[in-house]
């Protein structure tokens, strides 16, 4: 904390908050034990007692486990039995949700932000003023980002107006300008481009040494690594590229791709803890179908560098390098030259997804594209939790998008533009899905 104090009272000072905000600093007196508690109250007049009295867990009595002092009203609650959750979920005194006024079909912008701006290290990064900006004019989206997350972490209730931000917007992605509907995931693609060019890198000089490295936020977050790798039917020679991604695009049943495989039926298995209903098509069998052996057929050879001819070959994607916050893009709108339709395919997805069978290191645990659990168990490295849902409801012509968001472990909200209200599990897992936002449970450190 700096000297000045904590930048989240201070904001929650501007407006409305010294009746409050002055009790609570008079209660907030250490009272470890019932003598100390007993001989401050002794020491001061009634009213000071009273107050004292007062500075205990008002749901359970303790004067310990974590104490914490809600900033909207004069409550306090403890941490470990989770009293001032109760109180935060009952009373919606939270801080970090806040709802966005929608200007003119702009929904696909405000879940795209909500979700940003409860990814964990992304809110870490703009409220720490970690951003050096080097642009000329007020033209830098880092800047207006940095500015977004300090006004959802202010403590206002009122809805936010993202005006500067899709001006921005407009300026910088132009195909997104204008009042007509947009796709979300089109909206998330660009906004993470423009943020990606508009940081800098501060990473001691590593971009001058490689100019493909980059370190900035985005890419420590969004950017993992998809190998692809070309098998000769021929000489079973392999050639390996591996490309940057930010996001999955995965096809679901009902498009015009041919969707393989589907779940296991209900012969009693589970992967990912997803429930394998028959007919239920889960994000497990999705992302099987992403990285199962594809033949490319005899319009599509290759010239093998082991027999130096054209030849017919296989390709199969696997991850090679996984991202902090993986987002699975369900590819719910087809377009084609005969075709334009939205897909309504219920897709299962979980709370906890495992992506071990998925990565490069586990290519030969799978065999003819069939799933086989790995011998290790234990491996969390490559296991993720959702904390954000974009969903998409309407058709192509006409709809709207909303959100889920994980504010806590087991606290789900629903964002519709300006309106936030609670939602629960099982509210989140039944929606449609259209954006899934998965965060890493353990992160490496270099």
């Amino acid at each position: 904390m700096s000297p000045a104090g904590c930048s989240h009272v201070n904001s929650f000072k501007v407006e409305n908050w010294k009746q409050n905000l002055r009790v609570i600093y008079q209660c907030f007196v250490w009272s470890g034990t019932a003598e100390t508690r007993k001989r401050k109250v002794l020491q001061k007049d009634a009213g000071w007692t009273t107050m004292a009295k007062s500075c205990i867990c008002h749901m359970c009595g303790a004067h310990l486990n974590r104490l914490h002092s809600c900033l909207y009203c004069v409550f306090f609650g403890c941490f470990n039995k989770k009293h001032i959750h109760e109180h935060a979920k009952n009373k919606r005194h939270n801080l970090g949700l806040r709802g966005l006024i929608n200007l003119g079909n702009t929904c696909f912008m405000n879940c795209i932000v909500q979700a940003l701006t409860h990814t964990p290290l992304l809110r870490d990064f703009f409220l720490s003023d970690r951003h050096k900006c080097e642009m000329q004019s007020n033209s830098c989206l880092v800047c207006e980002m940095s500015q977004l997350f300090q006004e959802f972490y202010s403590g206002h209730r009122s809805p936010h107006i993202p005006f500067r931000l899709l001006h921005l917007v407009w300026t910088h992605a132009r195909h997104l300008a204008g009042y007509e509907q947009q796709d979300a995931h089109e909206f998330l693609i660009a906004a993470l481009d423009v943020l990606h060019r508009h940081c800098k890198d501060d990473d001691n000089g590593k971009k001058a040494n490689n100019p493909n490295h980059c370190n900035c936020i985005i890419d420590q977050i969004f950017t993992g690594g998809l190998q692809s790798d070309v098998t000769c039917q021929v000489c079973h020679g392999v050639s390996t590229t591996i490309d940057p991604f930010w996001d999955i695009s995965l096809d679901l049943p009902g498009s015009s791709t041919p969707f393989w495989p589907l779940s296991p039926g209900s012969d009693g298995s589970a992967v990912n803890g997803e429930s394998h209903a028959s007919g239920t098509t889960t994000l497990t069998d999705c992302l099987r179908r992403f990285t199962r052996p594809e033949h490319l057929g005899s319009s599509a050879k290759i010239k093998c560098s082991g027999c130096h001819s054209y030849q017919e070959s296989t390709k199969q994607l696997t991850m090679k390098k996984l991202p902090i916050v993986a987002c699975f893009h369900l590819k719910r709108f087809e377009h084609s030259a005969k075709l334009r339709r939205k897909i309504t395919t219920y897709v299962s997805f979980p709370l906890e997804l495992d992506m071990t069978p998925f990565m490069a290191s586990s290519k030969e645990s799978r065999m003819n594209g069939q799933y086989q659990q790995p011998v290790d168990t234990l491996n969390n490295d490559n296991k993720y939790s959702l904390f954000a849902v974009v969903n998409h409801q309407g058709t192509l012509e006409s709809g709207h998008y909303t959100s889920f968001i994980r504010q806590h472990k087991d606290q789900w909200f629903k964002c519709d533009d300006a309106i936030i209200t609670k939602a629960s599990i099982t509210d989140v897992l039944d929606s449609e899905g259209y954006l899934l936002f998965y965060h890493k449970q353990f992160l490496e450190y270099e």
